[in-house]
């Protein structure tokens, strides 16, 4: 077990530390790799970064507790995801190279004459700071969950572990080697995920046979989605079509794509990103719904998800020692893919956004990557949601905050400096709102997150029409 996961940890190090060797001194290259990476470097390095421990440890886990509910719901996240490559990301690339723009926040608020809509940019820094902290602390949590079952180690071990292994490269080599080990994880995870999936496959039946168990276990694993949703069914997928359509939203993936050597490097990069995506994204259910037959009855061990322990056990059931490394390597691939992005752009929203007075500084952005680390860690250290929730939490809040404004800008749309603050606040509030009522299960914050957005754009419109 310790020589395929301590190989794969050494060889995503070396990658890191070669690519640090490529580095230059200056902050656009340690942000944005000198805006010069070749279009299937930046696929794999965007679909590694958002196919997190959400997808190693939270999907599967989720398709072992709900059953066929996560194949809609990975569907519907699927086409949302590619409705926002078609119609966003050119365009992100596009104005963000005409106008030198090194973070999410600042493409929100900078006009097309280049001046800047202050509000706006720190109200984005700051949430891109806040959440993607939460987000990486949800990838720190994912490792640590592997380690503590299959090896019997602390919790705290793995969050240490991975928090050190992504401080060490990031703070090295910036945005490059965070590419560059992404694209060697994503190798990883996959080869992880195929043979768990072939050794599941071949000690409990085909897919066939797993439905037919799976519905001797429980007939509401083999249903689609929910049968009675609050909402109507409609909306609880349309939501996660919304929340796919999100990932524009999301500072570290959009950052790949800003990164680019240019707009026609898109499509090329899209078909990169979709040809990992949609294979992993089956693999994973898969996985999950093999483990529900396999190991029907994990017991609580102390984590916040009972399914998320489904990874590990199924893979210490089942594998040959050296391919339970493997896995374990792929299912930290995973993590620190993400975590490493996510530290970046804090990192980034720090220095360009909420604080600019050293944005030209490289010494003020390692700096910040180290606080952000060392706040992600602590942040994992005292989190009690489980991984899958953790994610959508922190997805939904930067998908219903950023996305709108970012649609709006790309568009052309009405858009000042207080009406994009509004709209942000008014998806903050209604989004937390929706989950700490309780309602996440029947409806997806993200939706009523970003209509509250769009109410205040309407109104907001409406007014401006009747001043007139």
């Amino acid at each position: 077990m310790w020589l395929g996961f301590i190989a794969a940890l050494l060889c995503f190090t070396a990658v890191g530390a070669v690519a640090a060797t490529r580095a230059s001194d200056s902050v656009d290259d340690y942000l944005l790799a000198g805006r010069d990476v070749h279009p299937w470097l930046a696929g794999l390095s965007a679909v590694a970064t958002n196919n997190s421990g959400f997808m190693f440890v939270g999907l599967l886990g989720y398709a072992y507790s709900s059953g066929l509910e996560a194949v809609s719901f990975q569907i519907a996240w699927l086409l949302g995801d590619l409705s926002s490559w078609l119609l966003a990301q050119r365009r992100v690339r596009a104005r963000s190279g005409r106008l030198k723009l090194a973070s999410l926040p600042r493409l929100l608020a900078t006009r097309d004459d280049g001046e800047v809509d202050r509000a706006i940019l720190v109200a984005g820094g700051l949430l891109t700071f806040t959440f993607l902290s939460v987000y990486a602390a949800a990838q720190l949590n994912a490792g640590s969950l592997a380690l503590h079952s299959l090896l019997g180690w602390p919790m705290w071990v793995g969050a240490v572990i991975g928090a050190a292994i992504v401080l060490l490269y990031s703070v090295a080599g910036g945005i490059r080697a965070s590419i560059w080990t992404d694209v060697a994880q994503s190798l990883v995870m996959l080869v992880a995920m195929i043979v768990l999936v072939a050794f599941a496959w071949a000690e409990a039946g085909s897919p066939r046979v797993l439905l037919d168990t799976l519905r001797g276990i429980d007939p509401a694993l083999t249903q689609l989605w929910p049968s009675t949703p609050r909402f109507g069914w409609v909306a609880y997928l349309f939501a996660f079509v919304l929340g796919g359509f999100g990932a524009i939203g999301q500072p570290h993936i959009v950052v790949r794509t800003m990164s680019l050597r240019s707009p026609e490097d898109i499509a090329p990069m899209r078909r990169v990103y979709f040809a990992w995506f949609v294979p992993f994204s089956l693999l994973a259910v898969l996985a999950g719904l093999y483990a529900r037959v396999i190991l029907p009855d994990l017991a609580n061990s102390g984590v916040a998800s009972v399914g998320e322990l489904a990874l590990p056990e199924l893979s210490r059931a089942l594998l040959p020692e050296f391919a339970v490394g493997l896995v374990l390597a792929g299912l930290f691939a995973a993590t620190m893919s993400t975590a490493d992005s996510q530290v970046l752009a804090c990192s980034a929203a720090v220095t360009q956004d909420v604080w600019p007075r050293h944005r030209q500084s490289r010494r003020a952005s390692k700096l910040a990557t180290f606080a952000v680390c060392g706040l992600a860690l602590l942040v994992a250290l005292n989190a009690t949601e489980s991984v899958f929730r953790l994610v959508l939490i922190a997805w939904s809040v930067l998908a219903a905050t950023l996305a709108p404004v970012l649609v709006l800008r790309l568009f052309g749309g009405h858009l000042t400096n207080r009406l994009g603050v509004l709209m942000m606040g008014a998806a903050l509030l209604t989004s937390s709102a929706w989950y700490l009522a309780g309602w996440s299960g029947d409806l997806y914050e993200v939706l009523p997150g970003v209509l509250a957005a769009a109410l205040v754009w309407g109104v907001a419109r409406v007014a401006a029409a009747r001043a007139s």
